[in-house]
């Protein structure tokens, strides 16, 4: 009596493995192409992939396109432009977030569902239909000169800020009320027998657990923030206020453009989110993983 050596079913889990992950490799590299051909394009001279392409084999490579970007664009100032938005923006984002997501998930609040559903609607709502409404009434708004050079909340950070953590605050709750719905619900209740009150089941009970979802929607935030070109370049008149991904626009000729250079300074502003990316990357998996299974 013989035995097959791989029974069919494993075989057929093995096809189907190798079969997904044929599919995750080339979506994978569709996603991964464009940047990779913005770096490949960044170390060659204009001059090389004008005459050869840029899928030509490469005669020179060189880092003078990242130098030529910082300095040409002043990209310094505006990356701290940025970064005055974003940290910010997504530390009281989170704050928010979790206060009002803590409110709607663990203190059973009259009213909480609604309030939830009136959150997560709010992102339903296109940010073009609002940026003429916003204008005027930030114009509007006094704010003293410490603040504010306008003496307006136009043309400055506070402006942008306040819009950013408006538009991203609801899908926070979102996340961090379905997230807290899941946490144990004995782990709050020996808080209370112990005598805490909310503040402390909110700071010292909650937030811990909520750290890897915390992180995955830190991440996000600051990525969205950050790569936000519309809310600055609206309510920011000052040029020397502006964020980095406006930094580019310093790259383009009148006449005349170089790609190879946009493609380096496009490089050098996406680096400060790579970096937080790989800073969380553990959090950040674990975020996105958690409930995925059981037990």
């Amino acid at each position: 009596m013989t035995l097959s050596a791989t029974p069919a079913p494993a075989r057929a889990r093995s096809r189907g493995r190798f079969g997904v992950h044929a599919f995750l490799f080339v979506v994978s590299l569709a996603f991964l192409a464009p940047l990779l051909l913005a770096v490949y394009a960044s170390l060659r001279p204009y001059e090389e992939t004008a005459k050869y392409g840029y899928f030509s084999l490469p005669r020179h490579l060189s880092f003078d396109y990242y130098r030529q970007a910082f300095v040409d664009s002043g990209m310094g100032k505006y990356f701290v432009n940025s970064l005055v938005i974003a940290v910010p923006g997504v530390v009281v984002t989170l704050f928010l977030a979790s206060f009002v997501a803590f409110a709607v998930a663990r203190l059973r609040i009259r009213g909480g569902t609604v309030l939830l559903m009136v959150f997560t609607a709010g992102n339903l709502l296109p940010q073009q239909v609002i940026v003429t409404p916003l204008y005027v009434l930030f114009n509007k708004i006094p704010l003293p000169y410490w603040m504010s050079d306008s003496l307006t909340v136009y043309d400055s950070y506070w402006a942008v800020i306040a819009v950013q953590i408006a538009f991203q605050l609801g899908f926070c709750v979102f996340v961090l009320a379905h997230f807290m719905r899941t946490l144990p619900v004995e782990i709050l209740e020996a808080a209370i027998v112990d005598g805490a009150g909310v503040w402390a089941r909110y700071r010292r009970v909650t937030l811990p657990l909520c750290r890897p979802a915390l992180a995955a929607l830190g991440t996000l935030q600051f990525t969205w923030m950050y790569n936000d070109f519309l809310w600055g370049l609206v309510f920011l008149s000052d040029g020397d206020k502006l964020p980095v991904t406006s930094a580019l626009n310093n790259l383009r000729g009148q006449f005349f453009t170089d790609y190879n250079l946009l493609a380096a300074g496009s490089i050098l502003v996406a680096l400060p989110t790579i970096l937080v990316f790989l800073a969380l990357q553990r959090h950040f998996i674990a975020g996105l993983t958690l409930g995925a299974s059981k037990g």
